[in-house]
């Protein structure tokens, strides 16, 4: 069993990723948390590679940008992201989403304090 600092909610929820040459791939969001997310898409990123993403998590809502993500890991299962440097109106937004995937989840959310990250 993995023990997690951020629980992952899941969620099928479409993004984009720019690459830092600004080519952008659709993608797929399958699991979130306040840390990262688990993605899928038909880009095949190495690991270690720096994107940006935009979450469009709810359908109405202006995307959630991401302006800086580690690639940690990518496989059959998908892409591993770390977000890294995310703004702190981003940040708040991200966290209310993840706080109500938690509620649908019935999983309570704890945040550990100066463990997200800002610009």
């Amino acid at each position: 069993m993995v023990v997690r600092k951020f629980p992952r909610f899941p969620v099928s929820a479409p993004s984009t990723l720019v690459q830092r040459d600004k080519l952008r791939y659709n993608a797929v969001v399958k699991d979130l948390s306040l840390k990262g997310c688990r993605l899928e898409s038909t880009l095949r990123p190495f690991t270690g590679m720096q994107v940006e993403l935009f979450l469009q998590v709810q359908a109405d809502a202006t995307p959630i940008h991401i302006s800086k993500a580690t690639v940690r890991w990518s496989g059959t299962r998908g892409i591993g992201v770390e977000f890294l440097t995310i703004d702190a109106p981003e940040q708040e937004r991200l966290k209310q989403t993840v706080e109500q995937l938690s509620i649908t989840a019935g999983q309570a959310l704890i945040v550990p304090k100066g463990e997200l990250p800002r610009r």
